[in-house]
C-alpha cells in the first residue's frame, strides 16, 4: 500500500503543476469529477488506516493519551477534526460494508457516509438487516442527487421506502420521544448583570419557540430606511414591545393584589428638571431619560416621592393618554406616527409633544403614537415632533442627517 500511495502521491503532484487554463470547459468539470472522486476513495483509506492504528493502540505506544491526540500532532489538526476522523474509521468499520464500498468507489463523501451510516443503524434497529441493506442501496443513490444536509432530511422518512408497514408506527415513536425530549428540556434562566442588565439563556420547546418567533418576527424589521439597529437589537426591542402589550392588556395574573405595572420610583424635581435618575420597584436604578421616556407610557405607574423621600401619591395609577382620548389619537395617527414605520396602534405608546412633567397637557393636540424604539429614538435623539396646520404630527430630522430640516411625515397609514 505504501508504494501505491506513493506513486498516486507523484500522480497528484504531477496534476498541481499541469496548466489548467488549457484545458476546455469540458475537459476542466471532467477533471474536478476525477479528482472529487480520488478525494473520496483517499478518503476510505485515511480511515481504514486510522481504524486500524486506532486498534493496535499506536497512540499510546507513542506516549499520547489517546489516538485523538496523537492524530492532532501528528497530522496537525483541530482536536475536533481529530475526534471525527476516529469516530467516523471506527463507525465505518462495523457499518454496513457497501457504505464502506460506496465511499471507496468515490460514490458517497464522507459527509454522506456519515448519514448513511447513521440512517442505517435507526433503520436496523426499527426494521431489521434486510430494511437496513434497502436503507444503504437506496441512500447511496440518493448521494449522487443530493447533499448531506439534504440526504438526513430524506432520512428521516426511509421506512416510508423500505418498510412501509412500520413507517408510521416508527414515526409515531420518534415524535413522541422527541415530544418527551423537548418537555425535558425547556428552560428559561435570567442572570442579573452587575449593571442591572439581564442575560437570556435557554431552550424553548417547539410550540413555544414558534409562539415566540409569531410574536416578535413582525416587529423585527426594520422599522424605516433610517433604522440603523442590527438584527440583534431589533429582536431585543421586539420582545420588549411584546411585554409591553403583554402589560397592557391588563389580564396578566394580579401580584399581590395589584394589576402587573412597572412602579418607577423618583424625585418630583429630578423628574422635571432632568436631573435626577429613578429606581425600579427590583431596586435597578433607571437614567432621567429613561424615566422621561417611561412617564409618556399610559400603562407606567409614577410614584413621586417628595424631597424628603415622602409618598405624595404611591398608589394612584396614571392612565394618562386612555380611553376615549387613546381611541381618537388611534383614529388620527392610525399607528405609529414616525416616517417609515409600519407599526399597528396596539404596538405603539402614546406621547407627549411636550411633556406633562414641564407642564404639558393631556389632550389630543399634544399626542402622538410613537412604537417602542421611535418613542426611545425621539427622547434619545435631535428628531423633534409636532402636529402641522392641518392637526397631523410631523418630524424635523437632526441638522446632520438632512441640513435643510424638512419635515417628515409617515405616509404608511395614510397615504393621501
Amino acid at each position: 500500500m505504501v508504494e501505491e500511495l506513493a506513486q498516486a502521491d507523484g500522480a497528484v503532484a504531477a496534476c498541481v503543476d499541469a496548466a489548467a487554463w488549457a484545458l476546455s470547459e469540458q475537459d476542466l468539470i471532467a477533471a474536478l469529477d476525477a479528482a472529487h472522486r480520488i478525494e473520496q476513495r483517499l478518503a476510505a483509506v485515511k480511515l481504514t488506516l486510522i481504524r486500524e492504528l486506532d486498534g493496535r493502540r499506536t497512540a499510546a505506544a507513542h506516549g499520547a493519551s489517546s489516538t485523538t491526540v496523537w492524530l492532532r500532532e501528528r497530522l496537525h489538526l483541530t482536536i475536533t477534526a481529530a475526534r471525527r476522523l476516529v469516530d467516523l474509521a471506527s463507525t465505518l468499520d462495523t457499518a454496513h460494508p457497501g457504505i464502506r464500498q460506496a465511499l471507496a468507489d468515490g460514490q458517497i463523501t464522507v459527509d454522506q457516509a456519515q448519514v448513511i451510516t447513521d440512517t442505517a443503524t435507526t433503520v436496523h434497529t426499527a426494521a431489521g438487516p434486510e430494511a437496513a441493506d434497502k436503507a444503504v442501496s437506496l441512500l447511496t443513490d440518493w448521494a449522487g442527487q443530493f447533499d448531506p444536509t439534504h440526504l438526513r432530511k430524506l432520512s428521516t422518512r426511509i421506512l416510508d421506502h423500505v418498510a412501509p408497514d412500520l413507517a408510521d408506527a416508527a414515526a409515531e415513536a420518534a415524535l413522541d420521544a422527541e415530544a418527551r425530549r423537548t418537555t425535558r428540556d425547556r428552560h428559561l434562566t435570567l442572570s442579573t448583570l452587575t449593571d442591572g442588565r439581564l442575560r437570556l439563556t435557554g431552550i424553548l420547546d417547539t410550540e413555544t419557540a414558534g409562539l415566540l418567533r409569531a410574536a416578535i418576527d413582525p416587529l423585527s424589521a426594520p422599522s424605516g430606511p433610517d433604522d440603523e439597529r442590527s438584527p440583534g437589537q431589533r429582536r431585543h426591542d421586539a420582545l420588549s414591545d411584546v411585554c409591553r402589550l403583554a402589560l397592557r392588556t391588563g389580564e396578566l395574573p394580579e401580584n399581590g393584589g395589584d394589576p402587573a405595572q412597572v412602579v418607577v420610583t423618583t424625585s418630583y424635581d429630578g423628574l422635571t428638571g432632568q436631573l435626577g435618575g429613578g429606581t425600579l420597584d427590583t431596586g435597578l436604578h433607571l437614567t432621567p431619560e429613561a424615566v422621561r421616556r417611561l412617564a409618556c407610557d399610559a400603562t407606567i405607574l409614577p410614584a413621586v416621592l417628595n424631597g424628603a423621600g415622602q409618598p405624595l401619591d404611591l398608589g394612584r395609577q396614571r392612565r394618562l393618554i386612555t380611553g376615549t382620548l387613546r381611541r381618537a389619537l388611534v383614529l388620527r395617527d392610525r399607528g405609529c406616527a414616525f416616517p417609515g414605520c409600519d407599526r399597528p396602534p396596539r404596538w405603539c405608546d402614546a406621547h407627549h409633544i411636550h411633556h406633562w412633567a414641564n407642564g404639558g397637557t393631556t389632550n389630543l393636540d399634544n399626542a402622538v403614537l410613537l412604537c417602542g424604539h421611535h418613542h426611545r429614538h425621539l427622547h434619545h435623539s435631535d428628531w423633534t415632533v409636532r402636529l402641522a396646520g392641518d392637526g397631523h404630527p410631523e418630524f424635523t430630522p437632526p441638522a446632520w442627517l438632512d441640513p435643510e430640516q424638512l419635515p417628515r411625515r409617515n405616509h404608511y397609514h395614510r397615504r393621501t
